[in-house]
């Protein structure tokens, strides 16, 4: 809807897509946190399970389903507008630049995540909801911050697509990212790593 409405204005379309996913993500987390933890992103849930934050057994069957739901979102939005369902996207996204930038971008959401889950557990949607729509902005590559996204975004030829040669280099970047602000995140504030109040959908 944004590529469509901007009328070739890119800065037009890029805050139409950190806006919607900024909505989108706050409303998806409150309404799924006691169903799932709000889970949408294989490097936050592979973080999780490393940290002993949710049962490791749960990791593959999470990432499956996040990897699934997110293809079928993008397929349900081209049918919505009445796009080919099947496309590959031709948006070249590659090279260190956009490699940093998808790193920086995971590593201030998941410590984003799991120091407000610390301070504010009810806070977390809001926060994260926030950061992704500051983050469309401030990362060199508009901030995917997720392997499923980054996945399911090949596969649209669309403004918010990445050419499948790229998703590689992405999902490394995003998986380091996301390492980093664990170690980061368990060194600035180890023993409150074990005390904090559980998170909505955290009490499995």
């Amino acid at each position: 809807m944004g590529e469509k409405l901007a009328g070739g204005n890119v800065a037009i379309a890029l805050l139409a897509n950190s806006l919607a996913t900024a909505g989108g993500l706050y409303v998806l987390i409150l309404a799924l946190a006691p169903i799932s933890g709000g889970h949408f992103n294989p490097a936050v849930t592979l973080v999780e399970a490393i940290s002993k934050r949710m049962p490791r057994r749960e990791l593959a069957p999470y990432v499956a389903a996040q990897v699934t739901g997110a293809i079928a979102g993008a397929w349900i939005a081209h049918a919505m507008f009445a796009l080919p369902i099947l496309q590959a996207s031709t948006r070249v996204r590659a090279g260190i630049a956009q490699w940093l930038a998808e790193a920086v971008a995971t590593f201030g959401l998941v410590a984003c995540i799991r120091l407000v889950s610390r301070a504010s557990p009810s806070s977390v949607a809001a926060a994260v909801a926030c950061y992704i729509g500051a983050a469309y902005w401030f990362t060199a590559s508009t901030s995917f911050a997720n392997p499923a996204v980054t996945i399911a975004r090949s596969m649209t030829d669309t403004f918010s697509g990445i050419a499948p040669a790229g998703v590689a280099g992405f999902i490394l970047a995003q998986l380091a990212g996301a390492l980093l602000a664990l170690a980061v995140c368990g060194w600035l504030a180890p023993a409150s790593e074990q005390a904090h109040p559980p998170a909505p959908g955290e009490e499995r």
